[in-house]
């Protein structure tokens, strides 16, 4: 759980740099490819000088062969790309705090319903009430963080916005799911990680090309070298992720990570804003209330847990 923590600090940290990117290039789908791509090719260069990794890939391959992996666990980066994407477009917009409140409702809820579908390695997690009360809050945090917002901004334009954080989290649960599959039959995060970037890279790809046969490329890079190292945290993310949730679970992954992400995003918001975007009260409050729903749903999470998690690891 001090992993996954450490992790969603870093995200939080991954979305400023993503959405920074994206305002200076005027080009959301190409400062996710950018984040993604440079993730890909900093593995593939891994992977040819890393004979664990390699192996590591092999078993996956021979896994999806076997039937062992089934061919949909290994798109996992699907998700990913949407969560990158979506930083991209409204982290410049609606800021880092609020962003990540977004995402919180979505992975929360998503991970709730992934652990009871048994979905992720460590199999059916149930459904306690401390576990559906944290994902309630986790809604009404979103519900008045964004009221706030609204009212002290007026500007509903702004309210669509948080529907991409919040699917990009929903997506983000079942992404560790799968993902932990891989990495269980890999034995290799990096390994893990690969396949997730590969898939999705292709992805968003396939999507910059439609952007820019509509829209058309980029007036200037920003010069800035910091803001194309976003694939480099997403790498620490997704190959820590990939065995952690073995250990934890799809849901206490996320709300670990998401906790990291909330401390994170408001520390951004309140000692270095980006553009118009300033950390509002609600936003605040939002985030806290977020925080205590992570605890309640983490007391529901760890008892009952625990015995699936052995059987898989076993």
């Amino acid at each position: 759980m001090a992993l996954a923590l450490v992790t969603g600090l870093a995200m939080s940290v991954q979305s400023r740099v993503n959405g920074q990117l994206g305002t200076e290039l005027h080009d959301s789908a190409l400062a996710a490819v950018i984040s993604f791509g440079g993730g890909l090719l900093l593995l593939l260069a891994w992977l040819a000088v890393s004979r664990s990794m390699r192996r590591g890939l092999g078993r996956a391959v021979s896994a999806v062969r076997t039937g062992t992996l089934r061919p949909w666990q290994c798109l996992g980066g699907v998700a990913g790309a949407t969560y990158v994407l979506a930083q991209s477009l409204t982290v410049a917009l609606i800021g880092v705090a609020m962003f990540t409140v977004g995402v919180v409702a979505g992975q929360t809820v998503s991970g709730l319903l992934v652990d009871r579908a048994g979905l992720g390695p460590a199999g059916k997690q149930p459904s306690s009430w401390p576990r559906v009360l944290g994902a309630l809050l986790t809604v009404l945090a979103v519900g008045g963080a964004l009221a706030g917002d609204l009212g002290e901004n007026a500007d509903l334009s702004r309210l669509w916005l948080l529907v991409l954080p919040c699917v990009a989290g929903a997506g983000m649960a079942v992404q560790q799911a799968v993902n932990g599959h891989v990495g269980a039959v890999s034995r290799s995060p990096l390994a893990a990680a690969l396949v997730n970037f590969t898939a999705g890279t292709v992805v968003l790809v396939l999507a910059w090309i439609v952007s820019l046969l509509i829209r058309g490329g980029p007036d200037a890079w920003p010069a800035n070298p910091l803001l194309y190292l976003g694939g480099l945290v997403g790498i620490v993310f997704i190959a820590t992720a990939s065995f952690v949730v073995t250990w934890i679970g799809v849901l206490l992954l996320g709300l670990s990570s998401v906790a990291g992400q909330l401390i994170g995003s408001v520390l951004l918001d309140a000692f270095l804003p980006a553009g118009a975007t300033r950390l509002t009260a609600s936003t605040v409050i939002g985030c806290a209330v977020a925080l205590v729903a992570i605890a309640f749903a983490g007391v529901g999470g760890r008892r009952r847990g625990r015995e699936p998690l052995k059987e898989s690891v076993s």
